[in-house]
């Protein structure tokens, strides 16, 4: 089986020449770039005894590379990335990120000792324990500058002025993190051990076990315990005991997931349902075409054109639920499989793949950063391995605000993930933790649980105050800072000889914690500091981290974590550079510039986006991802989709935000085609398949590799993307083309079955991640940059689609139209939850934003009609039901107002209720209700649910659907553009109301058309009533009659008439002024055109042919 290595890029480009150019430089108090590169300052005639020199690139020999790779991680931790175009990438060392005290050893401007090197105020280098590192054995206390300056110069310690001696730093303290003693080789003294230490070291300066083991035919062990060889103990061992550790017991393969059909009582009457309602439909529908009502054609016609639309999307929407399915995990099987300790592993150490997890946010006003800062801390406690969780948060505002906040979290992360783990909480987000009206002593068994819940609760307390009061203390310290600036100007144009009366012009700046200028956007918006023209920012907030646990100990912290992994995963924040003239594509471009960030930083073979309202409600959601990708046959799923569930909608979801009939019915009905739709947040993808390649052929590419260690490339996955065509699909990035093929190989499934085709071999991504550095940071930073994405692929075949405001729905029809398929995970314990709306005219616009999308994808060449083979019949169905399901709008708007159409005119849509036309409506409603009830049934919905699905489609189907078409239709025909803004997730005004929002009433005009159906219609009914009231003989059963459809209409209609009344009356009067001038408009339309139909010729039997019941 051909394969790729598992070791990361950056080895490769160590041994280049070329690499992302990266000015290192400390900024002045005013924001001013000051080089310290020895070159640049010998040429500009700067130097001074103020800045020390130091070297960037650091050749990766064996002599100096520990040193300097934790020098250079070090440094890259604590400093600020920017760039972009046309300018020079640079690394702000930051002496802090925020104003707190920031302890965790992985975190960028960690606290540390001083250096001893005489004017300088750097920091000593730690370790992963947070522990100084000192690299002279006199233990003198240097920082990372000093040291590069020391060793370039003369080699010599300040402190003991001896060489040093790089080779021996790890050598005071053994470390048996990897499981296995450094043992003696035979006829070896411990001195001969000793000097051998030095020479089997590896390029990463690591003691290289297995090169040890070949050449002094030492053995592994358990921990630290030394396995005797076969003859040590002559012939009174067991077989299988012989040759070292013991095998464990030969366990039979099982499978990671199961998928479960439903039961065959309940789905195959629901199919058989189907069939009978569609043969009857037709049948009604012939019948209707074929007895016209000629008293009232018009009536006629505009009804049997509306059935005729119904009876098509009915069809586009049920036929694909044909085939629904259950599936289950086993997370047994996958920790047996990939976390358990074996001969080849004695410590366990997880061979699960990597994954990086995405977060967006673009305005700090309407999405708080504390409910950013608690999803980023349920991402950063998730039970996975740490070391292979990679956290990103993209900030496309750039706002100071944000960064900070992110900060914040990542300092207040110190606590509250290991106090997770050792606690085993759930759910992991700390403000809906302590939310919950539950006994939080419920299953904890720790007799400290109760005082270690009371600290965090206060340091968590303080937290949200951090946080809340973090725009506050961001404008006084921007103020006092302006107000030095100010001072300093004034000063210099007196010393000058300016005029005093001349004001002074300062920037109105806005500074960070260290006294510099936040290089991205700006309170008072300015010239390359504001939303839309920043410099790409990229900041690593906790470094990342070892590949062994680090346990705590009892004096560290507030809290014992003495039997605890106190690791956190790799945060990283990214500000993608923004420039006028440049079309930034919103959250799709966004989410590009993560895939490119991330893929270059730690590329993870998969990605988890989400949405920074919501967050991890399992913590082993990713786990039971990972039970499908690495499962027999899950090298062809582009993606996993979890339900989105959600939090803080009212009890009877008025508006139906929890949109159970779509998560729980059609989503689980696509299971079982090809895949459900990816819906925007919650979604697990292969990085390969959002790379835009086809899903691999085993067969194909086992016929082209013909040796097992041969390294596949690019052209071996799409045989038309040659080594020349990199550039022109994914851009310039050398490092990021080639991860691409490293991406591929980490995300296959484990090759321990004979049926596994394409695998990896077990134990491949055991091994430990590399330290970061300089220039694999520097090329992040350009990845991001606006221009990167010119003349390439990028959003056409390759990430997240442009083009559609629906970009998630596109990508996702992507991938299935190349022939991938996705997989619908339902857990027992919701695996996420987020915020919904539950404001009315919110809830409209919303779903304006979505069916917007849906007629674009309509009229573009992503409409299912054009789709490929490799689509799927049912599949294809349910994407073009995407496209056309807003276009019912029109027809379902005539079909409201038809009802008091009947009741105006005193005619029916058919002449004479005949047996045949009732026969046909009973069965259909019965069909009806029988399929609603077996789907309740399968799909594990409640009826009120149902119903109030039923009611929000007719209320969305009359306002938002109805505008989305008119401005999908503009945007085609004129291309004017549409534009929508940001839900605003913070609460209402009443702080005490959880449902405040429920109750405002915010005008807009979406509300008009149901207004206007609900008032026509009771006016119909009030003529109708006087009209029989009047009539010498009343004719009752034509008023029941058509009063009974108005009133159907009206039922639907309760919810959105219950939200405009709001609960005090904050309903604009212009809302009823202009609906009732509209309804009394159309009534009176109505009553000239047809005269007859009023009560006196009612009374002299003028224009007959009403209907009778019988």
């Amino acid at each position: 089986m051909a394969s790729t290595p598992p070791q990361n890029s950056k080895k490769v480009r160590n041994n280049s020449g070329s690499g992302q150019t990266v000015k290192f430089a400390r900024r002045t108090s005013s924001g001013r770039y000051v080089s310290l590169s020895r070159d640049n300052i010998e040429l500009s005639g700067e130097f001074s005894g103020d800045y020390s020199n130091y070297t960037v690139h650091i050749p990766p020999t064996p002599d100096n590379q520990p040193m300097a790779t934790k020098a250079e991680e070090q440094y890259v931790s604590n400093s600020l990335f920017t760039g972009g175009f046309n300018s020079v990438t640079r690394a702000h060392l930051m002496d802090k990120v925020i104003d707190s005290d920031v302890t965790h050893p992985q975190m960028a401007g960690a606290k540390g000792s001083s250096c001893a090197m005489p004017a300088c105020d750097g920091k000593v280098m730690k370790d992963e324990r947070g522990k100084d590192v000192m690299p002279c054995e006199c233990r003198f206390k240097i920082c990372r500058d000093c040291f590069m300056d020391a060793q370039k110069e003369t080699g010599l310690c300040p402190g003991c002025k001896e060489q040093y001696k790089i080779g021996d730093l790890d050598d005071d303290t053994p470390d048996f993190s990897s499981g296995a003693l450094p043992l003696p080789a035979p006829g070896k003294d411990q001195r001969g051990s000793n000097n051998m230490s030095m020479m089997k070291r590896n390029q990463n300066g690591e003691f290289d076990h297995n090169r040890w083991l070949f050449e002094t035919q030492g053995t592994y062990g358990y921990g630290n315990a030394y396995w005797p060889q076969d003859e040590m103990y002559g012939d009174d061992m067991d077989e299988g005991m012989r040759g070292g550790m013991v095998e464990t017991a030969d366990k039979p393969w099982r499978p990671l997931s199961r998928r479960i059909p439903i039961p065959a009582a309940i789905i195959s009457p629901y199919r058989l349902l189907i069939a009978i309602r569609f043969v009857v439909l037709c049948f009604f529908l012939t019948w209707r075409i074929r007895n016209p009502n000629e008293d009232a054609i018009w009536l006629w016609l505009m009804s049997i054109i509306c059935e005729l639309w119904f009876g098509f999307s009915w069809i586009l929407d049920q036929i694909p639920k044909l085939c629904p399915i259950n599936r289950s995990t086993d997370l047994e099987v996958l920790r047996d499989k990939f976390d358990m300790p074996s001969p080849s592993n004695p410590t366990g150490r997880s061979d699960l793949p990597g994954i990086d997890l995405f977060v967006s946010t673009a305005d700090p006003e309407k999405e708080p950063p504390l409910v950013t800062a608690n999803t980023m801390l349920s991402i950063l406690a998730v039970d996975y391995p740490v070391e292979k969780v990679s956290c990103y948060l993209s900030d496309d505002g750039g706002a100071l605000l944000s960064f900070e906040a992110m900060a914040e979290a990542a300092s207040f992360a110190d606590l509250w993930v290991p106090f997770c783990r050792k606690h085993n909480i759930e759910p992991r987000n700390p403000d809906t933790y302590f939310s919950l009206k539950i006994d939080p002593t419920k299953n904890k068994s720790r007799i400290d649980f109760v005082k270690d819940r009371r600290k965090i609760k206060r340091e968590y307390d303080e937290f949200k105050v951090r946080i809340n009061g973090l725009p506050d203390s961001i404008r006084r310290r921007s103020d006092a800072f302006n107000a030095r600036e100010e001072m300093k100007a004034l000063k210099q144009m007196r010393e000058s000889g300016g005029d005093p009366m001349e004001p002074v012009k300062v920037l109105k700046a806005t500074w960070m914690a260290d006294g510099t200028h936040w290089p991205g956007t700006w309170a008072a918006a300015t010239r390359e500091h504001s939303k839309g023209d920043h410099a790409g920012i990229l900041q690593v907030m906790l470094k990342p981290p070892s590949s062994d646990p680090l346990i705590g100990n009892d004096s560290d912290k507030i809290i014992d974590f003495s039997e605890t992994d106190t690791r956190l995963p790799m945060f990283v924040y990214v500000s993608r550079e923004k420039r006028p003239g440049y079309d930034h594509n919103k959250k799709a471009g966004a989410m590009n510039a993560l895939v490119r960030a991330s893929a270059i930083l730690s590329n993870g073979p998969f990605i988890l986006n989400l949405d920074c309202d919501h967050y991890i409600y399992n913590c082993k959601a990713i786990r039971e991802g990972m039970c499908f990708m690495m499962d027999r046959g899950g090298e062809d799923i582009c993606y996993i989709q979890f339900p989105q569930r959600f939090e803080g909608i009212d009890p009877s979801d008025r508006y139906a935000n929890n949109n159970t009939v779509f998560f729980d019915g059609n989503m689980r009905a696509l299971d079982g085609v090809q895949g459900p739709v990816y819906v925007g947040t919650g979604t697990m993808f292969r990085r390969f398949a959002l790379y835009g390649f086809d899903p691999p052929n085993p067969d194909k590419i086992l016929e082209k590799k013909e040796s097992e260690t041969e390294a596949l490339t690019t052209s071996d996955f799409d045989p038309d993307l040659d080594v020349t065509q990199l550039p022109k699909r994914f851009g310039n990035s050398t490092l990021l083309a080639e991860s691409i093929p490293i991406a591929e190989f980490q995300g296959r499934p484990l090759a321990d079955h004979p049926a596994v085709k394409y695998g990896r071999p077990p134990g491949a991504l055991r091994v430990p991640r590399d330290p970061l550095d300089a220039t694999t940071v520097a090329e992040s930073v350009s990845v991001i940059s606006c221009w990167y994405e010119d003349k390439t692929e990028w959003g056409d075949r390759v990430g997240w689609i442009y083009g559609s405001v629906t970009e998630d729905v596109v990508t996702g029809y992507r991938m299935h139209n190349r022939g991938w398929r996705s997989v619908y995970c339902i857990t027992k314990r919701d695996s996420f939850r987020g915020s919904a709306p539950i404001n009315l005219t919110d809830r409209l616009h919303q779903v304006l934003r979505w069916a917007t999308g849906s007629v674009e994808i309509f009229f573009s060449r992503n409409n299912a009609i054009l789709a490929s083979k490799r689509l799927k019949f049912l599949q294809r169905l349910a994407y073009l039901n995407v496209g056309i399901y807003p276009f019912t709008s029109l027809f379902l708007i005539l079909y409201c107002f038809l009802p008091a159409f009947s009741l105006f005119s005193g005619q029916f849509i058919v002449r004479t209720l005949s047996i045949s036309f009732l026969v046909y409506l009973l069965i259909i409603t019965i069909c009806l209700i029988g399929l609603a009830v077996l789907e309740v049934k399968w799909s594990g919905i409640g009826l009120e649910e149902w119903w109030r699905n039923e009611q929000w489609w007719l209320i969305s189907g009359t306002s938002s659907h109805l505008y989305a078409v008119v401005q999908g239709i503009l945007k085609v025909i004129a291309g004017i553009e549409i534009s929508f803004t940001l839900t605003t997730k913070s609460g209402g005004d009443d702080n005490d109301d959880i449902y405040a929002d429920l109750y405002i009433v915010k005008w807009s005009s979406l509300m008009i058309p149901p207004i206007v159906i609900a008032m026509v219609n009771i006016i119909a009914i009030v003529v109708a009533f006087v009209r029989t009231i009047y009539q010498a003989v009343p004719q009752w059963s034509k008023l029941i009659g058509g009063a009974f459809f108005s009133f159907w209409v009206l039922a639907h209609l309760y919810p959105f008439a219950k939200g405009l009344m709001g609960r005090r009356g904050k309903t604009p009067t212009i809302v009823f002024v202009w609906a009732g001038l509209i309804a009394i408009t159309i009534s009176l339309l109505w009553t000239a055109i047809n005269p007859n139909s009023g009560p006196v010729a009612a009374a002299e039997g003028v224009g007959g042919g009403g209907f009778q019941f019988p």
